[in-house]
């Protein structure tokens, strides 16, 4: 028998289900620092007996894995938050680039990501950054797997842990990137409760927030109950009403371009408009023995009729000057979404005994995301000479030898496309976890069962039927001189309503209803999981103790889904189809540490993985860490990391979209249908992935830490897919295997039906540095803390294995990543106030890795890389300030404060040349000034 020995309830928690990627303790009241502040954190661990395991299983005092480690603290969500969403927080760490969050995800219609907050670590894709709640995987909330951070209980949230690093081996699938683990504070009692409100500064994008928390013990100590709850409202901001968005910075192609004359094939103007589409409509070619006399013919309010002045330079999309501001420029596109979400969150444990504690959770969350995707753009709409709208717009002369006009619109009068997204997340989970004596030492060991449920109403509003769109547009006089159908005159009762496109205010409400539907999509996606863990120390070399940690897991993912028949083909976009699939995953892992002397440890893992749909499949991960020096360690690590297909890529039965492409060559644009379907023969992306940095915490400065870290990933059989543009420019660029994915319409309805599906196809590398340092000295009364993160992208090329590989690192317009993001915060943290700082950013760079700038003697140009004569966008920086202000206890215990300022200078956008909405709104504060005003009560 083992002598059984009672533990530290904190030590229990700390390492529940043996998945936990560890707490850094803090040892300041102010932001915690890493990992790399470790030797007081050890300090404090061994004198409380707690635990620190930092990226890795391995459950032991002291130890310090040679994976790089970040943590956030409660502290530093609190000062430093912009909004009361965590992930907008988190987010602005600077290894997270490109992340899915409602202000860039608004035009996902079909996909049904619109309104999902998503981490996205290195700008590998969200789906290559695995993300934990206390160790544990959750259950996705769309069909792709991503896991959306609003479903986590905010209020308990009391550390963020982002691993820079692939950690497969030691976590599983998809930690190619790294991984974000969310640490609840499950040992917390006393009551909390917050509530805050803010606006921006022009008065719309109010929000507020109410949570609680509370937790107490039990029998004598050995029960504990947690409970929280959530509820937050964000008003959605459905225009772009923002100076910025009026600029009209555009690219067109340079007129005075040929092949041979060493001209750039591109340049930038300004200002620029979009000239072939207009909200009242505008006739953009006509055919006939008149061909496009009637061209530049727009229509205005009430059906006016009104000639466009194309200005001073214009293409066939674009105008620089003259009536280049009647284009919408965005100004109709959302700005930001209308989220509501719920939460509620429950757990128990009891220790059964001084070896065993058991406990179970629930959790469930509500979120639900409405967005204006814009109006309904059409450049080339058909209309017969003989529609009868034309005629009384036009007069039947003005339309002798005329057989058709192409009419270009943003239709106005018609009510926006609307994504509104509904999911409901629940998780339960059971399990036990205990510390008993093996081998004369300490062993830890858990075991858990989850189950996770997410159900979507994956709902799009607003959106065009085509072929009643198609009926309804050809209007032509009746026998009695009325308007109707052409359907209708041999169809007298197939209810088909015309519809007026020329002009403003000219449409009906029953015009709209007509041609408008609602598709939508229910699907539901189940996780089960369950895995079992110890960690043990079997013996001792004469440099210390071994340890080692095994275990195994098993996971099966499934969705399955319901579209009603009338929305599965037949819209502008959508046309969903259910999806129906499943896989599961049986895995087993081993870690070591071992000791070598001289300061020198390794740090090893191996896991075997059997996937139900690509077999099997080896990770592991060597590591090492010297310090030679109390000052000063060096840290290395080399993984094979895997991702494994998900649901949609395997399953996926489809999902379509309507719009345009235009030919590089020639610049005629097409319409197209594109399909997009699953591959159920994708097999795991396999990842190599190198890490050497070095810490600094100088004796000689108490509080100062320095750490700078090299990272390469290199991607091979990543999984990617070609869609309708790239297909058609290969195809014309002589890739014969590309025109196989397109063929002509033969319906007419569009020029092209396109097909995409993905495939192993990909390789991808990413290289750069992380930069981390943190000062905390006191100051009068309290302490100054100093925490500046940096991360430098040197390389991320994409390798099709066809084209020229770009590489895209330092580019700014939406491929990205930048050059640089960065992130600097100061608090002055006292008894009765604190005062936080934060200044962030991204550096200056191109707009387009697929363009070569140049003014002259250019080098060729060509449909991957083009010439231009200026490629360059500028960066951003903005600063965030937040006050306050401590009370101390009262009647409702202690109570505090705050104000938080977002983008105290008001500083716009990234702005890019291009329509729409002319900014990145993926590393831009797209809102403006912003406030929000707090209080948080506490009783313990």
């Amino acid at each position: 028998m083992f002598d059984l020995i009672r533990v530290n309830k904190v030590t229990v928690s700390r390492l529940a289900m043996g998945a936990a990627l560890g707490m850094t303790a803090s040892a300041w009241c102010a932001p915690a620092f890493a990992q790399d502040a470790a030797a007081p954190d050890a300090e404090k661990a061994k004198e409380e007996n707690v635990v620190i395991v930092t990226g890795s299983r391995i459950a032991r005092q002291g130890f310090e894995s040679p994976t790089p480690l970040t943590v956030m603290s409660k502290e530093d969500i609190q000062n430093q938050s912009p909004s009361n969403n965590l992930a907008d927080f988190v987010n602005q760490l600077p290894a997270l680039a490109g992340s899915t969050r409602p202000s860039n995800s608004r035009l996902a219609l079909s996909s049904g990501l619109a309104g999902i907050n998503a981490l996205n670590l290195r700008n590998m894709g969200e789906i290559r950054t695995l993300v934990l709640l206390d160790g544990r995987r959750s259950v996705g909330s769309s069909v792709t797997g991503l896991v959306d951070i609003n479903t986590f209980p905010q209020q308990l949230v009391k550390s963020v842990e982002v691993v820079t690093g692939g950690a497969s081996a030691a976590y599983g699938s998809d930690a190619v990137a790294g991984v974000v683990n969310f640490v609840l504070d499950k040992k917390y009692e006393g009551l909390k409760l917050s509530a805050d409100t803010g606006i921006t500064q022009y008065g719309d994008g109010a929000n507020y927030s109410f949570q609680a928390a509370g937790g107490f013990s039990f029998g004598g100590g050995r029960g504990h109950v947690l409970l929280s709850g959530e509820y937050a409202h964000t008003d959605g901001i459905f225009k772009t009403s923002r100076k910025w968005n009026a600029h009209g910075d555009r690219i067109i192609a340079n007129p005075d371009y040929t092949a041979t004359n060493g001209l750039p094939r591109y340049i930038t103007v300004s200002p620029g408009g979009t000239n072939n589409a207009l909200p009242g409509g505008i006739i953009n070619s006509s055919s006939g023995t008149t061909a496009n006399s009637l061209r530049g013919i727009y229509f205005g309010e009430g059906g006016s009729v009104n000639h466009y002045d194309y200005g001073s330079l214009s293409t066939s999309s674009v105008s620089v000057g003259g009536d280049w501001a009647l284009s919408d420029n965005g100004r109709n596109i959302g700005l930001g979404a209308e989220d509501d979400r719920r939460n509620v969150f429950g757990r128990v444990s009891y220790d059964v005994a001084d070896w065993i504690s058991v406990w179970g959770e629930a959790s469930y969350s509500w979120t639900r995301s409405m967005f204006n995707a814009g109006p309904q753009l059409s450049s080339a709409r058909t209309l017969s000479a003989s529609n009868a709208y034309l005629i009384n717009a036009l007069g039947a002369d003005a339309l002798a030898g005329v057989t058709s006009v192409s009419l270009g619109t943003t239709a106005s009068d018609l009510p926006y496309r609307v994504t509104n997204n509904q999911r409901d997340v629940q998780r339960y989970a059971l399990g036990a976890e205990g510390e008993f004596e093996m081998f004369g030492k300490s062993a830890v060991w858990s075991a858990y069962g989850q189950y996770g449920v997410t159900h979507t109403h994956e709902k799009m509003r607003n959106i065009m039927n085509t072929a009643k769109t198609t009926l309804a547009s050809d209007a032509v006089f009746d026998s009695s001189g009325n308007i109707v159908c052409r359907s209708t005159l041999t169809d007298p009762t197939n209810g088909c309503v015309p519809v007026n496109w020329l002009g403003t205010g000219v449409m009906t409400q029953e015009m709209a209803d007509y041609i408008l539907g609602d598709p939508y999509r229910n699907q539901k996606l189940e996780q089960t999981t369950a895995g079992v863990n110890l960690s043990v120390t079997p013996f001792a070399t004469w440099a210390g103790d071994v340890s080692l940690a095994i275990g195994g897991e098993y996971r099966r993912e499934e969705v399955s889904g319901y579209v009603p028949t009338e929305y599965q083909s037949g819209w502008s976009v959508g046309n969903f189809l259910p999806t129906f699939g499943s896989y599961n995953v049986k895995e087993a892992y081993l870690e070591t540490v071992v000791p070598l002397g001289l300061g020198l440890e390794f740090n090893g893992a191996v896991r075997a993985t059997d996937y139900s749909t690509s077999g099997y499949v080896t990770t592991w991960k060597a590591g090492a860490t010297w310090q030679p020096i109390p000052d000063f360690r060096l840290r290395v690590t080399q993984s094979r990391d895997i991702r494994a297909p998900n649901l949609s890529e395997l399953y996926a039965a489809g999902t379509s979209r309507t719009n345009t492409l235009t030919d590089p060559n020639t610049g005629t644009v097409y319409t197209f249908l594109e399909t997009t379907t699953g591959n159920p023969n994708l097999k795991p992306e396999k990842a190599d992935s190198t890490v050497i940095g070095g810490v600094l915490t100088p004796r000689f400065l108490p509080g100062l830490s320095f750490s700078a870290d090299w990272f390469q990933i290199k991607l091979k059989d990543a999984i990617s897919q070609y869609y309708s543009q790239d297909i058609y420019n290969r195809c014309i660029e002589g890739h014969t295997d590309f025109c196989a994915g397109y063929t002509a319409d033969p319906s007419g309805q569009r020029d092209y039906l396109f097909t995409a599906s993905p495939f192993n196809f990909n390789r991808i590398t990413t290289r750069g540095i992380d930069f981390e340092l943190g000062y905390r000295r006191p100051l009068g009364d309290g302490a100054i803390s100093l925490r500046a993160l940096a991360t430098h992208y040197i390389d991320n090329v994409v390798n099709d294995g066809i084209t020229t590989p770009l590489d895209t690192a330092g580019t700014n317009g939406g491929s990205g990543p930048p050059s640089w993001i960065y992130r600097f915060s100061a608090t002055y943290d006292t008894p009765t106030f604190s005062l936080t700082g934060t200044a962030r950013g991204i550096s200056s760079g191109r707009y387009s890795a697929s363009y070569t700038e140049c003014t002259s003697s250019c080098p060729a140009s060509t449909t991957l890389v083009s010439t231009i004569d200026d490629n360059h966008v500028s960066g951003t920086f903005y600063v965030d300030a937040n006050a306050t202000i401590k009370l101390g206890d009262s009647l409702l215990g202690k109570s505090e404060f705050f104000l938080n300022v977002t983008n105290l200078f008001n500083a716009s956008p990234l702005l890019l040349p291009e329509s729409g909405m002319a900014a990145n709104t993926t590393y831009s504060d797209m809102l403006g000034r912003s406030f929000r005003l707090g209080v948080r009560f506490e009783l313990k």
